[in-house]
């Protein structure tokens, strides 16, 4: 709870008492110990801040979903070739996690990070993630046709974001990769530049979790990819 709680850079004890409901005294005890092992630092001016065992902590989650080392190189792919952000989104119970970042390198971007918590309701990655998950509807049976999901404006009304799934052994879903940035530019680069160029992307990786790209289920990746015009979206 207070290291949930310690999403500022430095903050003071009566802050932390206030969004964990826990009295000074016990919070005391407690920040101790997490002070103890390198998970809270207490700064000269007596606010806490994070320690670097989080840090380390994050390493490990990564290293655990083996995606350390391949992910990110694919995503600077696609950040090169469209220019702008791509994440790497994993469930965790109710939300979506960014387990790999990269940025594209403008000055006016999105702001996302790793570690970053987004709800499963909004976002493209989301209804990615939901989709693939067994969720009910006709959206989502249209995403799971199409092979993607596309936002604008859900998360932030200035932010608009192309999403496609990625899939392991067994074709089981490992996780969504996302084009995102300013809603205008997104728009201008449209569906049929981003799909295409994304659709490769996510491939690449399933094929490197060992899913089989060559699916029937996924037949709209390869229409995608042999440059036919892609499946309009429904309205809604």
């Amino acid at each position: 709870m207070i290291l949930d709680a310690m999403t500022d850079e430095k903050i003071t004890l009566a802050e932390l008492s206030k969004r964990t409901d826990l009295y000074k005294s016990t919070l005391l005890r407690l920040i101790k110990s997490l002070e103890k092992f390198g998970y809270v630092l207490r700064d000269e001016d007596g606010r806490y801040r994070l320690g670097s065992k989080v840090l380390y902590l994050g390493s490990i989650y990564q290293r655990n979903f083996r995606t350390s080392d391949f992910v990110p190189p694919v995503l600077r792919n696609l950040v090169a070739e469209l220019q702008e952000g791509a994440s790497f989104y994993v469930l965790d119970g109710d939300r979506r996690v960014v387990l790999h970042r990269v940025d594209a390198a403008r000055s006016v971007r999105d702001l996302v990070h790793e570690g970053d918590r987004f709800p499963l309701a909004s976002g493209a990655s989301g209804h990615v993630l939901r989709a693939f998950s067994g969720a009910r509807g006709e959206r989502f049976d249209h995403i799971r046709e199409v092979m993607y999901a596309s936002s604008f404006g859900e998360r932030d009304p200035e932010i608009a974001a192309y999403a496609s799934p990625v899939f392991g052994q067994g074709n089981r879903l490992v996780g969504a990769v996302s084009v995102s940035g300013p809603r205008y530019r997104i728009e201008a680069l449209g569906e049929s530049k981003i799909v295409p160029v994304l659709f490769k992307y996510v491939q690449t990786l399933t094929t490197t979790f060992g899913g089989d790209i060559a699916n029937p289920a996924f037949q709209n990746w390869r229409i995608h990819r042999a440059g036919k015009a892609p499946i309009k979206k429904r309205s809604g």
